[in-house]
């Protein structure tokens, strides 16, 4: 664990998940704005999940979306403003890159706005064929502003 973040600790445990400061955060997210709790329960339930805890407080999460065998993508990453600049951040992602179930993949992905300087130290760049990637993309799945 990074040095300045040593008194956090990163589990997988979701019975120490803090549901409503996870979906507090998200819900104001610029990538999930307005998400309603039952999708990010049902999201924390059929991902691998990464919990930043100070003692009890949630200060930081990660999800991650695999088949456990050949591909993964990184998401719902955030670090509370309060425990950002301390290593937060580089302790998820340490625990995702070395968790057992998500070795020896073929791909692993992630969609950022402005943190591509802490992904880049884990060995992410630009896709490799970026004319190949597609997507379906609903800007406004929640209903919000529709």
């Amino acid at each position: 664990m990074d040095a300045t973040a040593r008194d956090i600790e990163v589990t997988t445990d979701a019975s120490r998940f803090d549901l409503e400061a996870i979906h507090g955060f998200l819900t104001t997210s610029y990538w999930a704005p307005g998400i309603p709790r039952e999708v990010v329960e049902r999201a924390i339930v059929h991902s691998l999940c990464f919990g930043a805890l100070d003692g009890d407080r949630q200060v930081g999460f990660a999800r991650v979306v695999s088949d456990r065998a050949t591909f993964a993508y990184v998401c719902d990453v955030f670090v509370l403003e309060s425990h950002r600049g301390r290593g937060v951040g580089k302790s998820l992602m340490a625990a995702i890159m070395a968790h057992p179930d998500l070795q020896g993949l073929r791909r692993l992905m992630l969609f950022t706005r402005d943190a591509h300087g802490l992904y880049a130290q884990y060995g992410f760049g630009v896709a490799r064929y970026p004319d190949r990637l597609m997507e379906v993309f609903d800007p406004l799945p929640y209903g919000a502003g529709r």
